[in-house]
């Protein structure tokens, strides 16, 4: 059975309750677009990180962090589970499959 290779970041606290601001996932993705495979480059911050993407899972928004940012970025890795713990998020192992075209 494969590893997971992504973090889940779901914008539900421990106790439930919906995270705001309603903005919180493409705030975060958005302060992570500089920390990409290569690094930053000119105008990398008009577009998200592939190791940190918002997205919307069942209605709850979520922000996917890959195990790379860890290796290539520690710091930045570090960053992002430190805004989950801090504000009680949940926070789940994953291995997203890509959806399936029809």
């Amino acid at each position: 059975m494969p590893s997971a290779q992504e973090v889940l970041i779901q914008g539900v606290t421990s106790d439930g309750k919906t995270f705001r601001p309603s903005d919180w996932a493409d705030r975060l993705a958005g302060v992570m677009s500089p920390f990409r495979p290569g690094g930053a480059q000119p105008d990398s911050h008009l577009s998200y990180s592939p190791w940190c993407v918002p997205t919307v899972i069942d209605g709850i928004k979520c922000v996917v962090i890959h195990e790379d940012l860890r290796q290539a970025e520690p710091m930045a890795w570090d960053f992002v589970m430190g805004f989950a713990r801090d504000n009680d998020l949940q926070v789940v192992r994953a291995c997203l499959l890509p959806d399936k075209s029809p």
